[in-house]
């Protein structure tokens, strides 16, 4: 059974920082796209930032220089640092592993960033 689980997110003041986790289980992680997608109120989801299986790195427009992410392969786990933290960040932010046609998602976990 495949299961992305994130943790991390929270309430945080504007310029604030955050460190979200994804810990995958029952995937070869290591082959695996990993991503992290946010949703904001009313709006669609959308793509953060996403590693390849070698690291190679791409962040939206909005995130870049702010927001780093990486990967564990040994712990099956990805990680989205979160800097300079914004208003408009707010969202919940979703777990992603792709490979070719294959996407499993996880349930999410909700950032707030407000005074």
């Amino acid at each position: 059974q495949v299961q992305l689980v994130e943790s991390g997110g929270g309430l945080v003041q504007p310029g604030g920082s955050l460190r979200l986790s994804c810990a995958a289980s029952g995937i070869g992680f290591s082959v695996y796209r990993m991503g992290w997608y946010r949703q904001a109120p009313e709006k669609e989801r959308e793509l953060v930032a996403h590693i390849t299986r070698d690291g190679s790195t791409n962040y939206a427009d909005s995130v870049k220089g702010r927001f780093s992410i990486s990967r564990d392969n040994a712990k099956n786990t990805v990680y989205l640092q979160m800097n300079s933290l914004k208003p408009e960040d707010t969202a919940v932010y979703y777990c992603n592993a792709a490979l070719s046609a294959i996407n499993f998602w996880g349930k999410g976990t909700l950032v707030t960033v407000s005074s």
